[in-house]
């Protein structure tokens, strides 16, 4: 044996391998490669969109929850603005309502107490006349001299 036959063979065998497999076997594994390196750039190329969209979104639910919180406190000073009116309204209609009261209880004070003064009067009238009859030891008629005891009542 001859070992440049041998090394000849072998040579031309592996240039006949390396020629098949440039020709049928390495663009399939080529294509593949790159389409893996495609799907690879593209995956990432969505990851930083993602990442900035992200970013985007947390910073306008940052703004939107700075802007309900001020909405929240403008509603909360409202309430606050308007439970202030209402205690002050309610206390003007109390205050009016108590004047109400204190001038009606004044006005039945008043009734009453001409009530009692003209009861008062007739009393006066009647122990006026029971004490002129005393004194002149006589009757006086009431009902003949009532003229008399209206015009006494009307001075007293």
């Amino acid at each position: 044996m001859n070992l440049n036959a041998t090394l000849i063979g072998e040579l031309i065998a592996f240039t006949v391998f390396v020629l098949f497999c440039m020709k049928y076997v390495w663009p399939p594994l080529n294509g593949a490669i790159e389409a893996r390196q495609k799907k690879i750039e593209d995956g990432l190329a969505a990851s930083d969109r993602a990442e900035k969209d992200l970013e985007l979104a947390q910073k306008k639910a940052a703004e939107q929850l700075k802007e309900a919180k001020a909405q929240a406190a403008d509603i909360i000073e409202q309430a606050k603005k308007r439970a202030a009116q209402i205690v002050d309204e309610e206390t003007t209609r109390g205050h009016e309502e108590r004047e109400k009261i204190v001038a009606q209880g004044h006005s039945e004070i008043e009734a009453e107490r001409n009530h009692v003064t003209e009861e008062l009067r007739k009393r006066v009238a009647t122990l006026a006349i029971a004490g002129a009859e005393k004194i002149l030891e006589r009757e006086i008629n009431q009902a003949a001299h009532s003229d008399i005891v209206e015009k006494l009542v009307a001075e007293l």
